[in-house]
């Protein structure tokens, strides 16, 4: 028999950025179906126009390349218990990393932008209540931990993802803020599904993997969950890897 964990965040307020799909989704989800008071954001203007369900979490409209809006945004919670940086992206704009240009804008977006974010939510974090503290869990990648010769720029941008957390977890723990990183291997999710019908850069992959496949959504968001709960009140600056053991391999 297999042990299964399972969570309440009754009266935990919640929000995951790029929570419309992927892991961001099921980690929304997870929160909700735990009781959570959950927010999701996304690029488009309306919860309606993604196919996946949001029934019963708070939609809001977020662009990560808008510095404006991200502090508007962060300057509407009065107090907040959990953020996840979910949201993030390869090739922002169809732009080549390899190019300056390219690599400038995925750091952007996938560092600069999420460090706008929390840093602008540190006032409504420190205003949580919530047992153990705020808790902030960062999505960094295995590409800030191996070459990812295609994407530089995203690649760079998690690495720092990872400098990051251990950075604000040192000078936030005196506010009670805890702040983690799960870094995911190959995940079947909306982004890595293009990859699934090229069997020139799937096999290559799955042969780097011990555990022989990727990785599913369901995997993940209960790590990001169990770092944002009571019992992980002492955890914080660390980095979990989610991904079948291919970082030992």
């Amino acid at each position: 028999m297999t042990g299964r964990v399972t969570f309440d965040f009754a009266g935990t307020s919640v929000l995951v950025t790029g929570g419309t799909s992927g892991i961001g989704h099921g980690t929304a989800t997870l929160f909700r179906d735990a009781g959570a008071d959950v927010t999701v954001t996304g690029t488009r203007s309306e919860a309606g126009e993604y196919d996946t369900d949001l029934t019963g979490m708070q939609y809001r409209q977020l662009r990560l390349d808008d510095p404006a809006a991200i502090d508007e945004f962060a300057a509407s919670f009065a107090t907040l218990d959990v953020l996840v940086n979910n949201a993030g992206a390869n090739f922002p704009g169809g732009l080549d990393e390899k190019k300056p240009d390219g690599f400038e804008a995925s750091v952007a977006l996938n560092l600069t932008a999420p460090y706008r974010l929390t840093v602008g939510l540190r006032p409504a974090l420190r205003a949580s209540t919530a047992a153990g503290g705020a808790s902030v869990v960062n999505l960094a990648s295995m590409s800030a931990l191996r070459a990812v010769p295609m994407v530089p720029g995203y690649g760079s941008a998690k690495a720092g993802i990872v400098g990051m957390t251990r950075n604000l977890a040192v000078a936030w723990a005196r506010h009670n803020i805890r702040v983690n990183a799960v870094a995911p291997g190959a995940i079947e999710t909306p982004m890595t599904r293009p990859m699934m019908g090229i069997p020139e850069i799937r096999d290559p992959e799955i042969a780097h993997i011990p555990a022989g496949r990727f990785g599913l959504v369901g995997e993940v968001a209960p790590t990001i969950a169990f770092l944002c709960t009571e019992q992980s009140s002492y955890t914080s600056g660390a980095l979990f890897i989610v991904d079948g053991a291919s970082d030992c391999y």
